[in-house]
């Protein structure tokens, strides 16, 4: 299969609804840590407004993260642009990290409910400065793309090329 243009309308619209969907569980999802002290302590697992939100804000990241994988694979990606053997491997590496946390976070976060697992819990916590890191990371990747290089590659996740 040889490597798409640009990314679908469909991969680009994924994108930036993931990226808004993880942001909001970092900037909301304090909230479910009380909720999971309760239930610590013993007592019954409540179901407000923060922790529903917080479990179906999980899912639909898993969700989307499961679509733009198969989306990924059936369709491929467009090739990385001109660069050092490890700018590509940072490039493949930086993506496959958010992959797997858009994955195994909203995963270890239902054991972690569902389960009452508290060793699961504090491992579904080391997500958030995870994903910040990362995040981070490929913002200023982005950036750099954009403003430094001037090689376009921002313009792939506005509009689809195909």
């Amino acid at each position: 299969m040889s490597a798409p243009k640009g990314y679908s309308a469909t991969q680009i619209r994924l994108h930036w609804i993931v990226a808004g969907l993880i942001v909001l569980q970092l900037i909301f999802g304090e909230g479910i840590k009380d909720a999971f002290d309760i239930i610590e302590d013993g007592g019954s697992a409540r179901y407000d407004l923060v922790t529903v939100s917080h479990i179906a804000v999980g899912v639909l990241v898993l969700a989307f993260a499961v679509w733009r994988l198969a989306l990924r694979a059936r369709r491929g990606v467009p090739a990385l642009p001109a660069g050092s053997v490890l700018q590509h491997l940072a490039a493949h590496a930086g993506h496959w990290a958010l992959y797997a946390l858009m994955v195994l976070a909203p995963i270890s976060g239902m054991i972690a409910w569902f389960g009452g697992i508290e060793d699961v819990a504090d491992l579904h916590e080391l997500a958030k400065p995870a994903f910040v890191v990362l995040i981070a990371v490929h913002v200023v990747a982005a950036l750099w793309h954009q403003f430094w290089l001037k090689d376009g590659l921002l313009v792939r996740m506005k509009r689809p090329a195909d």
